[in-house]
């Protein structure tokens, strides 16, 4: 049985998809109720609570980690430690193989491309959670008692939810002809996974248990700068690339009032400086190529930001 965790957010959503399509059997595990699709299951469970986590996951043989929580450092210090801490009891009780989706905050500021083996330095308190919690997989990992893997993705795009600054301040300004946003300085570059090549890899993840026991960066097209991403995604909806860039400040006045934005004052470096992702060792292994992003965008225009 594949079991989902955090199930109802985009990836866990992209990836049941993928699942269901295979005919695997499914268990999604989350707070909110989900109505339940082909060969699928759903449990109501709090991943802070052992008990309830325990009897929900009972019968997993695959157990995907992809749970978002409240975007606030404070928040991550206290649970994210319990969450980890519950969900490897849970897979060790269950011999279950654990997939962690994991993002790339404890590398901190990078010189050059992030890969599988670089330094964890984070420079952000989230990052240093992030830190601790892949420590806490792989400790395990390395005394031979559980089999897992963590599978890192850089910022996404290609989804309706609100965690995508490319989606809602690009995307869906230019399917409405508006001006577009962006973060930090243009100039640089940034790297984007399209969601539904997060929820493949995952799944290649999940389907094939000698992929266990590493970290893989998940497949991601190869870095633009932000002009770049500007002008590509307003030749396809048809209209100027025009956009404003959201400063440091900015951010700090609006999360004066909006506690959402105040976590990302801490991650604008990844925003003003180059962030590039490699991805190489995955697509190597599974033989997998990234989707381009003007594909993606387009495919965007015609579904979920459709031009008005």
């Amino acid at each position: 049985m594949h079991t989902i965790l955090g199930a109802g957010g985009p990836v866990a959503n992209a990836l049941t998809r993928q699942l269901e399509n295979n005919n695997d059997t499914i268990r999604l595990i989350s707070r909110r109720e989900i109505k339940p699709g082909k060969n699928t299951t759903w449990k109501k469970a709090d991943l802070l609570n052992l008990d309830e986590l325990r009897e929900a996951a009972k019968g997993s043989t695959v157990i995907y980690l992809c749970v978002g929580i409240v975007y606030d450092a404070e928040v991550w210090k206290q649970q994210w430690p319990v969450i980890i801490k519950n969900v490897i009891a849970v897979a060790k009780e269950n011999n279950a193989r654990l997939i962690f989706f994991d993002n790339v905050y404890m590398y901190g500021l990078v010189n050059g491309p992030m890969k599988e083996d670089t330094p964890y330095n984070p420079i952000s308190e989230k990052g240093k959670v992030r830190v601790g919690v892949a420590n806490a997989i792989m400790d395990e990992v390395k005394a031979g008692t559980l089999n897992a893997s963590i599978a890192r993705a850089p910022d996404f795009y290609g989804t309706d939810s609100t965690n995508s600054f490319f989606d809602m301040m690009v995307l869906a300004k230019y399917a409405k002809k508006e001006m577009a946003q962006w973060m930090g300085d243009a100039n640089t570059k940034h790297c984007f996974i399209y969601i539904e090549d997060a929820a493949k890899a995952m799944f290649l993840l999940g389907q094939n248990p000698d992929s266990d026991n590493q970290i893989w960066h998940l497949p991601t097209a190869p870095a633009l700068t932000g002009k770049q991403f500007i002008e590509m995604a307003a030749t396809i909806y048809k209209t100027k690339p025009s956009y404003f860039s959201l400063k440091k400040w900015m951010l700090w006045v609006i999360g004066k009032f909006m506690k959402v934005v105040a976590g990302t004052v801490e991650m604008y470096y990844q925003y003003d400086h180059d962030y590039i992702f490699d991805s190489s060792k995955f697509e190597k292994r599974f033989n997998f190529k990234p989707t381009p992003y003007a594909e993606g965008i387009k495919k965007m225009s015609e579904t979920l930001y459709k031009a008005e």
